[in-house]
């Protein structure tokens, strides 16, 4: 199994917790060892499954949006997206649990043109308001069919880490990383008001794979 690069302090600091817990419990506890060694073990497992980097076979897009991330959508909305757009636009939520997928990837193929990091709060990643008040990132792209797309890193309750990669001015490929949130998060993508919305409330998405929405050539 493939992991991110993301992965290599965590898993250390897991491991060496891991391996100190696990010999402290095998030498004074003896027969209880195994009751705390074997929920360490499913819990460090977990890691390394939570930094997973799945094959999946990206294709090209033009008018099609894509899933982000792997996730739940739980919000699809006409809002302002004052930050950048200052219009209304349809917001598409994902939520991640932290046994998803956390690689983030671009909505759509284009020309970054924006990206923005604010420090904030840790709600809840479904509370509405973490979309305006958590820690976050903003980023917008100039799709090929010259709209402008805006999405949005947010960390959640548990999650303590967004890492974005993109630089203004980069080439955006619908379906490939731009980023990664540590531990539980949502992903906001905030589209034109004629934006075609194929996705539903409640569907499961599969990041770089599905198609949530296809814009006006």
């Amino acid at each position: 199994m493939k992991l991110h690069k993301e992965s290599k302090g965590t898993i250390t600091v897991a491991s060496i917790f891991f391996i100190l817990v696990a010999a402290v419990s095998i030498f004074s506890l003896e027969m209880l060892s195994l009751l705390i060694i074997i929920p360490l073990l499913v819990i460090y497992g977990l890691v390394f499954w939570f930094f997973r980097v799945p094959n999946r076979d990206i294709k090209d897009h033009v008018e099609n949006v894509i899933a982000p991330v792997d996730g739940k959508v739980v919000m699809i909305k006409e809002v302002d997206e004052t930050e950048f757009l200052k219009e209304k636009a349809i917001q598409v939520s994902i939520f991640m649990s932290p046994l998803n997928v956390h690689i983030c990837r671009y909505p759509v193929s284009g020309n970054v043109i924006y990206k923005k990091y604010h420090p904030g709060k840790y709600l809840v990643a479904w509370h509405e308001k973490s979309s305006t008040e958590n820690e976050r990132t903003t980023v917008a792209v100039e799709s090929l069919t010259k709209h402008k797309v805006v999405f949005r890193q947010i960390a959640g309750y548990v999650a303590r880490r967004i890492v974005f990669y993109c630089n203004e001015g980069d080439n955006a490929k619908a379906g490939h990383e731009f980023g990664f949130i540590k531990f539980g998060s949502r992903m906001d993508i905030f589209l034109p008001l004629d934006t075609e919305i194929i996705c539903k409330i409640g569907d499961k998405t599969k990041g770089g794979i599905d198609v949530i929405a296809k814009m006006k050539d």
